[in-house]
């Protein structure tokens, strides 16, 4: 070894500080490598005596060559490093016998136990190939030769992939126990990416669960006051394949002049389903929705077997639908379907999105009603209209339901029966056809899609027959022209154009029931009259409140029903409808421009309902800003114009920067509005959330100004929300959570809202422990965390974070993989291994350091560390007291070992250590005992 002379030149010195920055990444690279493998060393099965890295270490048949240590880098010139050859061919692999999740060209196939094995003491061991791992791997070579087959079914053998598939290699991942094979593309089966196997879907446990949604909302206008509390569950069980599911919603109405309070318990749906795997269908029993791809969607109460296309993996499929919608106050939100309350909720003013919906099938507006805090009461509907429906080449949906029609205006519960099918025949055409009957109904449908370089065109005709008591059979049918298309070269995107022409004696299978129904009660069931709801009066004052229309009668003492709620009779017979969306880019820095149209008009009413929408949003630096312009006519004529502009920017640059939105909005009718907003969050979690707005409205009698405010908090086991508002003669209060409840073999355990699929993460001694894929989920004090949405039928990935976790408690690995069954409640459980973290600095007799690199062993032969420089060792997993033993090879290659002692101060019962305890130890022969002299971070 040269030395560097005592005066350097200028260059000299700038290759010396060359090489101490070279030195300290050296170390750096070093010190992680063994800190990292001793954390994974802990986390292996003992019995297996595995080794751990914290990269993925090349075994038989891997690419790439030996890694060579420069020990001239570490301190001391490299002395007493002697120990290091066994890291120049990757980190170590022990033979044993793993538990890992098998991938093939980077695809999850499934996990299992594999077989590792080595050809020589100082080779790493190599994955075994057996035939059960081909199996799971779904290859099948040919012209394999006698001895290849005989040594794949020799549990004393160990193949290499390398002599069953030429070119192909494994990889294991020791830390995340993952074994990788890669294949030549030849040698590969043609299964679409994405897919797994059915028979890796997990079932889940015998289960109970209750998803809950409770919102109070206290309201005082004009003297009165109102309050409202609502209370949503879905809840039900798992058992074995089959899963059983009851919806529904209580509302409380308090009462006022006079008026008793009253409650309302509505049940939406209770059904039992499971999946068929075969049929790559599901068969629900009791209440659901028609398949809408083919027909219009309506609920039945029977039998229906339905293809559900999240079987199909990713890259062969995707509907639940969303609301959104724009609040000028903390305002309540409720949404109904066929006149039933699926869902109600507070929000916050300015624009609000509602995703977590429970599915309602593919289809059937939702109307939506606005309760602003100062009275203004808006409703609008979300319809479902099928765009053109591209199934790929061999790919066939089908769906049969057969029960009674679920339609709350219908007195009587007529049987219906519906069968629908479509199929791919090739990348150009798609045909599809379906059939539906009734009492006194029948209709067919055929139609095909086609795929053009011009867009995507699906065309379909419908004939139905209908018998109305007292009127002539009804006859006609319904054309629908359906259009989509991406203009890439100007990015224009026609999101939905779609067009339907209906003859005059048309009738649907819902409205040809609902003419019957009418017929029954003596209506004429074509002759159609507008709703009119007419104000209700308190004292002889207009109660214009933020009161449904349900409740105002209520305090007025006056009857209510459905049909006086909706103040229409008769049907309304479509003649045509037309529905545009278009969305331009302009450029990549010109935003983007959209426009809307919706025109429709009926055989039965005069005039057309009307409504066209264009607006504009960019941003500028950090400021977003958005300008639109709305214009709806309705059939007698009466039009309005509504004109928004909304500017939006951060107040800051770090996560928990509030944001300033400022909305000023025009309305022909209602008069003019300015809003302004500061929304933000806080906490390590982003678990808080707040928001303050304050609002000027010029609009008559709602003339004034009004301010809000609302908190929320997204706690690991249920997300609190609370709000107040106050302005010109009324106030509004509210409180409201959201979670879950679930019972399992484990115990109970609480969360936030789940979805329809879910799991149950185990980690024994790690409560505070945080869920990277579900934000705000904690391990509770049993170990149990929920994780609230899994997607059926895919690889989910679940991981933990172990920061935070106690020192003594080491998880085997930070993430497990999950192919649930739709509705599953899947246990993902977490091995962790518990013993105290110890530092140990190491000498041996003559005073030098053990050896870098040396292995350190327990008294069965488990590694539980690597002795670092100056013999340092990171031990995880000792007792309270025992014997360590170091190994390591010589210059000559002659193994050398020492043994020391340790013995510890114990601790509590459940406690946990909270610090790094260090001792010194001479590493020589059992007499020598070390103790604890002093533990610190």
């Amino acid at each position: 070894m040269q030395h560097a002379p005592t005066h350097q030149p200028n260059h000299a010195r700038m290759r010396a500080a060359c090489r101490r920055l070279v030195l300290c990444a050296g170390i750096a690279a070093v010190l992680a490598g063994w800190h990292n493998t001793a954390l994974a060393y802990a986390a292996v099965d003992a019995s297996a005596s595995a080794s751990a890295s914290a990269s993925a270490a090349p075994v038989e048949g891997a690419e790439g060559g030996p890694a060579e240590f420069d020990r001239s880098l570490l301190a001391g010139a490299g002395q007493n490093t002697t120990d290091l050859s066994r890291f120049e061919h990757g980190n170590p692999v022990l033979p044993g016998d793993y538990r890992a999740d098998i991938y093939l060209n980077n695809a999850w196939v499934g996990r299992d136990n594999v077989r590792f094995a080595n050809k020589s003491a100082q080779a790493n061991a190599s994955a075994c190939v057996d035939d059960k791992l081909l199996g799971i791997l779904q290859l099948h070579p040919a012209k394999l030769s006698d001895q290849v087959i005989n040594d794949l079914k020799n549990p004393a053998a160990c193949v290499a992939i390398g002599d069953v598939i030429p070119g192909a290699t494994m990889s294991f991942d020791v830390a995340g126990l993952r074994l990788d094979t890669s294949v030549p593309q030849a040698y590969m089966g043609q299964a679409a990416r994405g897919y797994v196997s059915p028979q890796f879907w997990d079932h889940g446990v015998t289960a109970g669960m209750l998803n809950y949604n409770f919102n109070s909302y206290r309201s005082s206008s004009l003297g009165q006051s109102q309050t409202t509390t609502y209370l949503g569950v879905n809840m039900g069980f798992n058992l074995g394949s089959w899963l059983f599911r009851e919806n529904g919603t209580m509302t409380w109405y308090s009462g006022g002049n006079n008026a008793s309070s009253r409650r309302q318990f509505q049940n939406i749906l209770t059904y039992a389903q499971r999946d068929l795997p075969s049929l790559r269908a599901l068969l629900t029993v009791g209440d659901s929705y028609t398949d809408g791809a083919v027909f219009d969607s309506y609920g039945i109460r029977g039998v229906q077997l339905g293809t559900d296309d999240r079987m199909l993996p990713q890259s062969l499929q995707g509907y639940a639908p969303v609301v959104h919608g724009i609040a000028q106050t903390n305002a309540q939100v409720s949404v109904r379907q066929n006149g039933v309350l699926i869902y109600q909720t507070t929000v916050a003013p300015g624009p609000f999105t509602i995703s977590d919906l429970y599915p309602t099938g593919y289809g059937g507006n939702l109307d939506v009603t606005v309760t602003e805090a100062n009275g203004q009461v808006n409703t609008f509907v979300i319809p479902y209209a099928s765009v053109a429906q591209l199934l790929r080449p061999g790919i066939t949906r089908f769906d049969i339901a057969a029960g009674q029609l679920i339609d709350r205006s219908i007195s009587n519960k007529p049987p219906v029966l519906q069968a629908t099918a479509q199929h791919g025949f090739n990348n150009i055409l798609t045909g599809y056809a379906g059939i539906a009957g009734s009492t006194g109904y029948a209709a067919v449908l055929a139609g095909a899609a086609i795929n053009t370089k011009f867009g995507a065109l699906a065309l379909d005709l419908t004939h139905a027959q209908a018998h109305i008591p007292g009127y002539d059979t009804k006859s006609g049918q319904s054309m629908r022209i359906t259009y989509s298309k991406i203009i890439p070269e100007t990015q224009t995107t026609f999101s939905v154009a779609a067009y339907r022409y209906s003859t005059g004696g048309f009738l649907s299978l819902t409205d040809a029931e609902q003419a019957r129904n009418y017929a029954q009660h003596n209506i004429n069931a074509f002759d159609y009259t507008p709703p009119s709801i007419a104000a209700q009066s308190v004292d002889g004052v207009t109660a214009q409140t933020v009161l449904t229309p349900a409740e105002q009668a209520t305090l007025a003492g006056n009857p209510f029903s459905t049909g006086t709620l909706l103040g229409a009779s008769g049907l309304e017979l479509q003649r045509n409808s037309f529905t545009l969306t278009v969305n331009q880019r302009l450029g990549s820095s010109g935003g983007s421009l959209y426009a809307n149209a919706s025109i429709s008009d009926y055989w039965n009413q005069k005039g057309t309902n009307t409504q066209f929408q264009i607006g504009y949003n960019n941003s500028f630096h950090r400021l977003n800003y958005s300008i639109s312009a709305t214009r709806s006519v309705d059939p007698f004529g009466r039009f309005d114009n509504e004109y928004m502009v909304s500017f939006s920017l951060p107040l800051g640059h770090s996560s928990h920067s509030p944001t300033f939105t400022l909305n000023v909005a025009h309305d022909q009718n209602a008069g003019a509005q300015d809003q302004a907003m500061l929304t933000g969050s806080f906490g390590s979690d982003e678990q808080f959330n707040y928001g303050a707005t304050a609002t000027y409205a010029n609009a008559g009698s709602s003339s004034g100004a009004a301010g809000t405010a609302n908190i929320g908090y997204r706690s690991p086991y249920a997300l609190f929300s609370a709000s107040y508002g106050d302005g010109q003669g009324y106030s509004q209060a509210s409180v409201g959570v959201t979670g879950s409840v679930i019972a399992h073999p484990g115990g109970i355990t609480f969360g936030q809202p789940v979805g329809d699929t879910v799991g149950i993460i185990y980690v024994p001694n790690a409560g505070g422990a945080r869920l990277l894929s579900s934000a705000g989920a904690r391990v509770d004090g049993g170990g149990y965390a929920i994780v609230p949405n899994l997607t059926p039928y895919i690889l989910n990935t679940v991981q933990i974070d172990p920061k935070g976790l106690p020192l003594d408690v080491q998880l085997d690995s930070t993430s497990v993989q999950v192919a649930p069954y739709a509705g599953a409640v899947v246990m993902l459980k977490f091995k962790t291994e518990s013993g105290r973290t110890l530092i140990v600095r190491a000498r041996l007799r003559d005073g030098q350091a053990v050896p870098f690199g040396a292995e350190v062993v327990n008294e069965k032969g488990a590694t539980l560390g690597v002795v670092g420089q100056a013999g340092q060792i990171l031990l995880r997993g000792v007792n309270q007291a025992g014997q360590l033993t170091a190994r390591w090879h010589d210059d000559a290659g002659a193994t050398q070992s020492c043994t020391f002692f340790y013995h510890l101060a114990p601790i509590a019962k459940g406690a946990h250590a909270k610090t790094y305890e260090q001792i010194d130890a001479t590493c020589e022969n059992p007499d020598a005992v070390a103790q604890a002299v002093r533990s610190g971070p």
